[in-house]
């Protein structure tokens, strides 16, 4: 048996210089500020990963401390909120990519508590969503804007590590288009109880579309997906397994089958991933860890069983459908998106010739791709 290499780990200098250069822009440091940031990186001696989290930590207890003293004296629920959201900010890159050791389960307890009290003054409003499923439970947040009546909605998540919460940027996207949102996490992740290679593990979508669909306060008639990076496979199978239900699913930077192939793999997740901020070996942590794998050789086994060619799913009717990628994303190949128009009813692309992963390069934001997501499912779920 072929023995899979090991994985590159980035140097803590590289890490410190693209984290300096995601500060406002990119995920998690979208919404962090530079001199919060080199305060912490000051402190940054290691990528061990309870030391990464003490020191993220740190700073989202001094933010969570600030909130606290202006609960007490009074302050406005807006400015409470904002100290909040900045406790959270970096207690979710505390826990960041993944929850694998006991500081950052730790940080992702606390980034929720956080959170929580931030959405208290979100508009529109966050309904926090708890769904009985199995004997557990799914929980999502439902945003519904204010000035539209029974909006159609779209259930969104992101990947490995962009869990629910983090899903705000591309919340008030959707909202601004006039539909309503309901965020939740993806298997094996967040507070989703099923791990992303469990059989089935769809139907935790699925009862989130039971619940919406059930609802007064939108149209559960109109339901799209958008499944973001290893999170867009999940809205690409939904779109062949809800197909009756969905009018639209998104698959940005998602694999389909030549993405769960060792010959793709192998490479992705020990060479090159040269957008993932701790490199390919966090990559393959952050991977394994969703997938239940204890090493590369157990994710390699597991991965196959994923693609939906394998699965026979590709020939079967499908909800319209979008893909969007960048055609030299090194974390997920370009030609998953090209055998899905190789198959079944006609399907929708977005190319974006020099993007990398999700779309994104240094002429194309995060946002642009998204505004241009939005679009489309504003469009194909408006009243036919």
């Amino acid at each position: 048996m072929t023995t899979a290499p090991a994985a590159r780990e980035r140097t803590l200098e590289e890490v410190r210089a693209d984290i300096l250069n995601r500060i406002g822009r990119r995920s998690p440091f979208e919404d962090a500020t530079r001199a919060d940031v080199e305060t912490v990186l000051a402190g940054l001696t290691s990528l061990d990963h309870d030391h990464w989290a003490g020191q993220w930590s740190r700073m989202g207890a001094a933010h969570g401390q600030r909130a606290a003293a202006l609960e007490a004296s009074g302050a406005s629920a807006h400015e409470v909120s904002h100290a909040h959201l900045a406790a959270f900010t970096y207690y979710r890159i505390a826990r960041y990519p993944v929850t694998s050791s006991p500081g950052k389960l730790a940080a992702y307890r606390n980034a929720l508590q956080h959170y929580r009290a931030a959405a208290r003054a979100f508009d529109p409003h966050l309904e926090v969503v708890e769904i009985p499923f199995a004997g557990r439970r799914i929980v999502g947040y439902l945003q519904v804007p204010r000035d539209v009546t029974h909006p159609p909605v779209v259930i969104h998540w992101g990947g490995v590590d962009g869990w629910k919460e983090d899903r705000n940027r591309n919340s008030r996207i959707l909202h601004r288009a006039g539909l309503a949102t309901f965020t939740m996490d993806m298997p094996g992740t967040g507070e989703n109880p099923l791990r992303y290679a469990e059989d089935g593990a769809e139907r935790t979508f699925s009862a989130a579309i039971d619940h919406l669909a059930g609802r007064k306060d939108v149209d559960g008639s109109r339901i799209g997906v958008w499944g973001g990076s290893f999170g867009g496979y999940w809205a690409a199978k939904l779109a062949f397994v809800e197909a009756g239900r969905l009018k639209a699913a998104v698959n940005q930077g998602g694999g389909i089958h030549y993405g769960f192939q060792r010959e793709w793999l192998e490479t992705a997740l020990t060479k090159t991933a040269s957008t993932y901020l701790l490199g390919p070996a966090s990559l393959l942590d952050a991977r394994s860890w969703v997938l239940g794998a204890k090493n590369l050789e157990e994710l390699l086994a597991i991965a196959p069983s994923l693609s939906l060619k394998t699965q026979g799913l590709l020939d079967r009717p499908s909800a319209p459908l979008l893909s969007v990628n960048g055609k030299k994303d090194d974390q997920q190949p370009i030609e998953d998106v090209y055998l899905l128009a190789e198959h079944g009813n006609p399907k929708e692309a977005r190319v974006y010739p020099e993007g990398g992963h999700m779309g994104r390069s240094k002429d194309v934001s995060d946002e642009q791709v998204a505004e241009l997501i939005a679009g489309w499912l504003k469009m194909r779920l408006a009243p036919q």
